[in-house]
């Protein structure tokens, strides 16, 4: 049997026995959470030596300084990992959560309620810790998982898949639902299950997530670019606004919700900026200007390309705006949906920005890092979604859930309501 067969094979037992997890207890998928947590920690020393084979590959293969930073999965990175657990375990149970009820007549009750989506395909970049993310988000709510890593990571993968899958074999859960592939040709295997697999998760850059959706009929959630932007408006304090800039673009840039546009108010442009670039030098970091900026500090002279660009390094584009007004046109025109923040003290400018930004994150006063799926609480994400369907935002357990209605009845037929012997009272639980 070829390796196609086998994969085919594989999700489509995967699809057969879905059932065994999404129907679980909660209290079943958190122990077996629990027994991720602990395994990590267990086998902590042999997933870092895997992921140092990967590190040493990447830096003989001259990988860029982003992708490397993204790569690396030390003790900080198990924390976190750890961290997410225990908050995906804390979570209320997504499955089955009453939505809506609603009492069409008497003895004839109406539950609208949360189920999984079923069987996920998720395909992300060189971050490890993401396996971690998106198997605990999936065991939580009761969807099967089918991942594909980065080649850049695969040893560090598969000390992760190796720990996830040993510690399961304590739970009656046991691993059916994970499946790890590592190569294009599984890739592209993958993207023909429609019927088995429920929904596609790429994360990656924009021809990625085209390719994707081009070569499948799979329904697919975006995740693309992180081109996100900064206004500042007039009415600031320069000190915190600047702050907030250099948090936004140093405090991890090679992450999708890093800044890489600034965009300056013109009549603060020529004391704001001294003191952007004075924070900023703290990094070293490349500052392209328009041709004002370019006269109010040392830059480098910007090109049309710096405003589509998503540098995901030191790096940064800086522009000086007319207002507010000019500000969305640029987002509208050059943001890719995902995160775009205004610093203003002015209110009105605030919620213009903030009903005129069509991204799934806006933010006001504070630095686009936020936008993250640990920060908001959800414990962890499988990414940001930019989609307008289904889940925007990042996406966490409720975002890998769906819908069902349950009717509980007396024996009643339609017949009686069409011919008006009963009617319908709809009266809301």
């Amino acid at each position: 049997m070829n390796t196609k067969a086998i994969l085919e094979n594989k999700i489509k037992d995967l699809r057969k026995n879905i059932v065994k997890l999404s129907s679980s207890s909660n209290e079943t998928r958190n122990e077996a959470l629990n027994l991720i947590k602990e395994g990590l920690i267990r086998d902590k020393e042999l997933i870092f030596k895997a992921n140092k084979l990967d590190l040493i590959a990447a830096k003989e293969a001259n990988l860029s300084s982003p992708i490397i930073s993204r790569l690396k999965f030390d003790e900080k990175k198990l924390n976190s990992s750890v961290s997410g657990l225990e908050q995906v375990m804390n979570q209320k149970d997504p499955v089955g959560d009453v939505l809506e009820k609603r009492k069409l007549d008497d003895d004839l009750i109406l539950e609208k309620v949360s189920f999984p989506l079923g069987v996920i395909g998720m395909i992300f970049e060189s971050r490890p810790d993401a396996l971690v993310q998106i198997v605990s988000l999936c065991l939580k709510s009761g969807n099967g998982i089918v991942l594909k890593g980065g080649k850049e990571s695969i040893n560090t993968n598969r000390a992760l898949i190796e720990s996830i899958k040993k510690s399961l074999e304590k739970s009656p859960l046991k691993s059916f639902w994970v499946i790890l592939i590592e190569s294009h040709q599984d890739v592209d295997t993958l993207l023909t299950m429609e019927g088995y697999i429920d929904l596609l998760i790429p994360r990656g850059s924009n021809s990625f997530v085209s390719y994707v959706m081009n070569n499948s009929k799979i329904p697919v959630m975006g995740h693309s670019d992180g081109l996100c932007s900064i206004y500042v408006d007039e009415s600031v304090d320069i000190d915190k606004a600047a702050l907030v800039c250099y948090d936004s673009k140093t405090q991890y840039p090679s992450a999708c919700n890093a800044v890489e546009t600034i965009l300056i108010n013109k009549n603060i442009a020529k004391t704001f900026l001294p003191k952007l670039k004075k924070e900023l030098d703290k990094k070293n970091v490349i500052i392209h200007g328009d041709e004002t900026v370019c006269s109010l500090i040392d830059c480098i002279k910007a090109t049309e390309e710096d405003w589509d660009s998503e540098y995901l390094d030191y790096e940064v584009a800086i522009k000086v705006v007319e207002n507010v007004d000019q500000a969305i046109d640029h987002i509208a025109k050059h943001g890719s949906s995902h995160t775009d923040a205004i610093l203003s003290k002015n209110e009105k400018n605030i919620e213009k920005f903030f009903n005129s930004v069509d991204s799934a994150d806006v933010f006001c006063n504070c630095s686009t890092r936020f936008a993250d799926g640990y920060r908001f609480g959800l414990g962890a994400e499988v990414g940001i979604s930019t989609s307008k369907l289904h889940a925007r935002g990042p996406v966490g357990v409720k975002g890998l859930m769906s819908t069902k209605y349950l009717l509980r009845g007396n024996n009643q037929i339609v017949e009686d309501y069409s011919t008006n012997k009963k009617s319908f009272k709809h009266v809301e639980l």
